[in-house]
């Protein structure tokens, strides 16, 4: 039978660390790498059999290759603490690993925003992987790297992805920080084009192309505010290159 570590990152998530727990209890092993939470979250993750490691925050793909470091299953399931695996992915998730056709195997994340789930402005990240010689790259929106092909599961993990207007905004602003600081030291650079060209682009992708109208309201509210995002990616990059941050 094949094993299973789950990976979870984590910093203060006291509200939704337990429900997280008790949905991949049937993991082999289960490891918290936390950026030093400053709530319950750690007190709460002691009830469980968990393996919990602290370290200092610089970036996400070193907080998850830490924790990769300590993984003893065949296989690595990565979990935030505010996404759940529901029984229907956890029953697929053991049929697919007694006679796995990939090392790697995407989810599919449907959004959660405005007490819906949104299943057309979904993602599909692969989050279930071979241990084997595999490790994150990139500060924000880090990349997995592992060996061969990736399949795609059917079943959808739960994420509740935003806890709300100001949260989903305030997200937007870190990652484009991130982001911005990322391109300059690539040497890019902004130009007002982009500042027009780029957001309208996100927009009519997640809005049309990925059929976010679908998804009436909330759909339009996540296809503007990432579109924002794009927009203060690219304006935050226009201040560092004038100095003014």
């Amino acid at each position: 039978m094949q094993t299973i570590t789950v990976i979870i990152p984590t910093y203060n998530e006291e509200n939704y660390i337990e429900d997280c727990l008790h949905a991949v209890s049937f993991a082999h092993q289960i490891i918290i790498i936390d950026s030093f939470s400053a709530d319950n979250t750690l007190t709460l993750a002691k009830k469980f059999d968990c393996q919990i490691i602290q370290r200092a925050f610089d970036n996400f793909s070193n907080q998850k290759n830490e924790a990769i470091k300590q993984a003893t299953g065949d296989w690595i399931l990565f979990v935030d603490a505010d996404e759940r695996v529901t029984e229907k992915l956890k029953h697929e998730i053991f049929e697919t690993l007694k006679n796995p056709k990939y090392d790697a195997y995407k989810l599919r994340f449907p959004h959660f925003y405005m007490n819906r789930f949104l299943y057309h402005t979904e993602n599909k990240v692969v989050r279930l992987v071979k241990n084997d010689s595999v490790y994150f790259e990139g500060d924000v929106h880090e990349k997995l790297i592992h060996k061969g092909e990736a399949g795609i599961l059917k079943n959808f993990m739960i994420h509740y992805t935003y806890k709300g207007l100001f949260h989903y905004i305030k997200k937007k602003d870190s990652y484009a920080w991130f982001q911005a600081k990322m391109s300059k030291e690539k040497n890019k650079s902004a130009r007002y084009f982009h500042l027009v060209f780029k957001p309208f682009y996100r927009f009519f992708h997640t809005y049309i192309i990925r059929k976010g109208f679908l998804d009436g309201v909330p759909g339009l509210a996540v296809a503007t505010i990432d579109a924002y995002g794009v927009f203060s990616r690219y304006v935050k990059m226009i201040l560092l290159d004038k100095n003014l941050k």
